[in-house]
């Protein structure tokens, strides 16, 4: 494998979240262009500073990037339109890493934001893909649920994990969000509640799922004397890594592209899997959660229920996970849920979280996951973020 060029130079700031709501009347682009000028705000930068931008989003229509340079009156000189969903965030991060590193770049906002209109989800489930355009949806199994539901059941089956380990997961996240002012979840969720829920697609029941909402998530990425002239508390990037359609073979999915790319990661990092204080996943649905716990190093494969019962997983208990309640709880407001696990984490390494600290976190992982198929999830990938000395 060739070697890879550290990320020496490059750093991470300006967290930025719109607060999410339910439903919203206001487009795509207003959430995007709300994100990017509260990015400008906290940064101290003028919106013609921005001289790279990535954007994602489902909801923009015909707009890509570069027609929302138009509505948003930039200029770049570098752009990328990264349609990856739960992956996005990491994508973006590291191709803005690179651009910044290049000097193609001096300050690439990443940036991701989508709106909810009533009916905007069921539209977008009907044309999310090929697949579901003409092998899912028009059969009445439109959505992810249902494909989720088969990845779990088949996960539960091969690995013997149970709905109360799954439980444990979105209780945590819940209690996690219950700090955290723009959450969906505002109400403690118990293991019971958990288990008596409603089904929606066996074995998948309500608090398994996310619920779609309007909101948008964006950060800075600079050279680390750029951000300490404007007085930026910033974090370095360690490593990163990106994989699509990993493990072709496997009949349903039990494990992602990290399981590829991860000593790839932790080598570059230059850190093992303990040394990290906390882990932000993409978490769409639980069994997720699980695979990136496995995937990612902090157990072996099939050892996930066992690793699930040994933490608490809150944000001042064993293991910190989801710090901000992650998707499940906080809401997944379109492509921003890809970027969720990165504005937390920087918030986490620099002293400013919106909710709880976690105590000393110096080291925080971010992964993620997205674009689904029928029995797969397509992409993944993950980043080492560390507190600036």
């Amino acid at each position: 494998m060739t070697t890879r060029l550290p990320y020496d130079g490059v750093v991470v700031c300006a967290p930025v979240t719109v607060p999410y709501v339910r439903y919203s009347t206001d487009t795509a682009h207003w959430w995007i262009g709300r994100a990017l000028h509260q990015l400008t705000k906290t940064a101290g930068i003028r919106p013609q500073d921005i001289d790279g931008l990535v954007l994602s989003s489902f909801t923009t229509g015909a707009d890509s990037a570069v027609g929302m340079t138009q509505h948003l009156g930039l200029s770049p000189r570098w752009l990328d339109h990264v349609p990856m969903g739960g992956v996005s965030g990491v994508v973006g991060l590291r191709r803005a890493a690179r651009a910044v590193q290049a000097g193609d770049a001096q300050f690439v906002a990443v940036v991701a934001g989508d709106t909810n209109h009533v009916d905007s989800f069921r539209k977008t489930l009907s044309s999310f893909s090929r697949f579901a355009q003409d092998a899912v949806y028009p059969y009445g199994s439109g959505g992810a649920n249902a494909s989720f539901a088969l990845i779990t059941q088949n996960y539960m089956n091969m690995y013997g994990v149970t709905r109360e380990d799954f439980g444990k997961i979105c209780v945590a996240q819940r209690d996690n969000a219950l700090s955290i002012p723009f959450a969906m979840m505002k109400k403690k969720l118990t293991l019971d509640e958990y288990m008596k829920a409603r089904p929606i697609s066996d074995p998948l029941h309500l608090f398994d799922c996310v619920m779609p909402c309007a909101g948008a998530e964006a950060f800075l990425v600079c050279r680390e004397d750029v951000a300490k002239s404007l007085k930026l508390p910033a974090v370095k990037l360690l490593s990163t890594i990106e994989r699509h359609h990993a493990f072709a073979d496997d009949p349903i999915q039990t494990r992602g592209g990290w399981a590829v790319d991860v000593d790839d990661l932790w080598q570059m990092a230059g850190i093992k899997p303990d040394d990290v204080d906390v882990l932000e996943t993409y978490d769409d649905y639980p069994v997720i959660i699980t695979m990136q716990f496995e995937d990612l190093g902090f157990c072996k494969k099939g050892e996930g229920k066992d690793f699930i019962r040994q933490h608490t997983f809150t944000t001042d208990g064993t293991f910190p996970h989801n710090t901000s309640g992650g998707q499940l709880s906080t809401g997944q407001a379109g492509a921003a849920g890809g970027h969720l696990g990165i504005t937390e984490a920087i918030r986490q390494l620099t002293d400013q979280p919106i909710g709880k600290p976690v105590k000393d976190a110096k080291i925080a992982v971010v992964s993620g996951f997205g674009m689904i198929n029928y029995d797969r999830g397509l992409s993944s990938g993950a980043a080492v973020l560390a507190r600036a000395s």
